[in-house]
């Protein structure tokens, strides 16, 4: 204990890091400030307490937000849908290719497409947001009530997206993911607090037993987040005018969890499908029906194996996307290095799509697991509030977010040639020389 107060003091220290990190706070307050405010012509007193199904999720990954009919209805939704569009352009279109090839400047201009394509998407979706606010709570409905609405709508999008660079730029971490963060811990206190009341004291025990599990699904979460299947990889002695460099023994990180959280988000959003169609065709079949109600009810096992079975696939599809073993093979041979027992060329990138997909089967399982625990703990007897922080996208979020602003601080004190936050366990490719992999 004694040692983390003297790293938190550590950290206050360093002046860089000290307005970083007062500076994050800074914004994030600003952002949770307009998370309050009504949007202009709505009664807030007569919406909806809550939202469910896919509402619900979003309100939960938006702190509230959509739920309270604020400025930041949308938050930066918008950009993530755009940025997963930019990103499968760059696999589909040789433009956006040859852009990502580009470094740093091909980056900047993506950047900028995502933007751009940022705020179509919000309007579209702000007048979706529009419908599912109750008529009763709308003052004056009518054209200039929905313009106005989309306007401030797509603003407030965009002022959220300022604020989140603004946080990668000035503050500590990556800000869009922050502020995701943000909204997702907000609820967990009265979450917490809502599940202790339902328990009460009669089942305090079963309330302390609940804290548990939560305790080991994020350690769960953690591991595999990350895990990394090491590939070592061995350099040639290099010789440069009258000096020597000897060999070096290196090593490629394979990740788990390469696709991260996005195999479920996708997931998500395809899980809807069924019952939509089926509830054009209830009336005139059975099975329609039988499909739209199994399909409504995210607790049911048909749900939550179709669930688990599409983010298996979508992790494959995205790992397979995300790391290049032909590419990876290639800047090896470049750099003269080479994985011991194995040609280089075609023979080190067939080796490493195979790790890969070795690797990617229990990271996809494991994925597809923690998505489907919410369901499980709710049908256990977990409130619904509570349950939702026990897996799924809003657990997986929350920890890749702090494990980045952790290594982002972590790195900090160690160039000012500070201890660490931690005396042991020390995080991963501090000691090592990883190569860095496609992400």
């Amino acid at each position: 204990m004694n040692k983390f107060i003297e790293s938190i003091k550590n950290i206050f220290r360093i002046e860089d890091l000290r307005t970083r990190i007062l500076n994050t706070l800074f914004f994030i307050a600003i952002y949770r400030l307009g998370v309050y405010v009504v949007l202009p012509g709505v009664d807030p007193t007569r919406l909806k307490t809550g939202a469910e199904g896919l509402f619900g999720i979003l309100d939960t990954l938006l702190g509230g937000a959509f739920s309270n009919a604020s400025i930041f209805a949308l938050g930066i939704m918008p950009y993530i849908s755009a940025s997963i569009v930019l990103q499968l352009l760059t696999i589909a279109v040789p433009y956006f290719q040859k852009l990502q090839k580009e470094g740093e400047s091909g980056r900047k201009k993506i950047n900028q497409y995502t933007r751009i394509l940022t705020i179509p998407i919000v309007l579209a979706q702000s007048v979706g947001f529009i419908a599912t606010i109750n008529a009763d709570a709308i003052i004056n409905p009518g054209t200039f009530f929905t313009v106005s609405t989309m306007i401030i709508i797509t603003a407030g999008t965009l002022f959220c997206m300022w604020l989140g660079e603004k946080i990668t730029d000035k503050g500590i971490g990556n800000g869009i993911s922050m502020l995701i963060m943000i909204g997702i811990v907000s609820r967990l206190p009265g979450a917490i607090i809502g599940e202790a009341v339902a328990k009460g004291v009669n089942k305090s025990l079963i309330f302390l037993l609940e804290m548990v599990v939560l305790f080991l699904v994020v350690m769960a979460v953690i591991v595999l987040t990350q895990a990394v299947r090491r590939i070592a990889v061995q350099y040639a002695k290099q010789v440069g005018g009258t000096t020597q460099l000897d060999a070096q023994r290196q090593f490629i990180p394979l990740k788990v969890n390469a696709a991260g959280v996005m195999p479920i988000i996708f997931a998500q959003s395809l899980m809807f499908v069924p019952a939509i169609v089926a509830s054009v065709w209830q009336n005139q079949s059975d099975m329609a029906s039988y499909i739209g109600v199994k399909f409504s009810d995210y607790t049911s096992w048909q749900y939550n194996l179709t669930f688990a079975l599409l983010i298996i696939i979508f992790t494959y599809f995205y790992t397979a996307i995300s790391v290049n073993p032909n590419q990876i093979a290639d800047d090896l041979k470049r750099s003269g290095g080479f994985v011991p027992g194995v040609k280089p060329g075609r023979d080190t990138s067939e080796f490493i799509d195979e790790i890969l997909t070795r690797v990617t089967l229990p990271g996809a399982v494991a994925l597809a697991l923690i998505a489907i625990f919410p369901a499980i703990a709710l049908l256990l007897g977990v409130t619904r509030p509570f349950s939702a922080f026990y897996g799924g996208t809003s657990l997986i979020i929350m920890v890749g977010v702090v494990l980045d602003t952790v290594n982002q601080v972590q790195s900090y004190l160690l160039m000012q040639h500070y201890d660490g936050m931690m005396k042991s366990g020390k995080l991963r490719g501090r000691t090592a020389q990883p190569i860095s992999v496609a992400s």
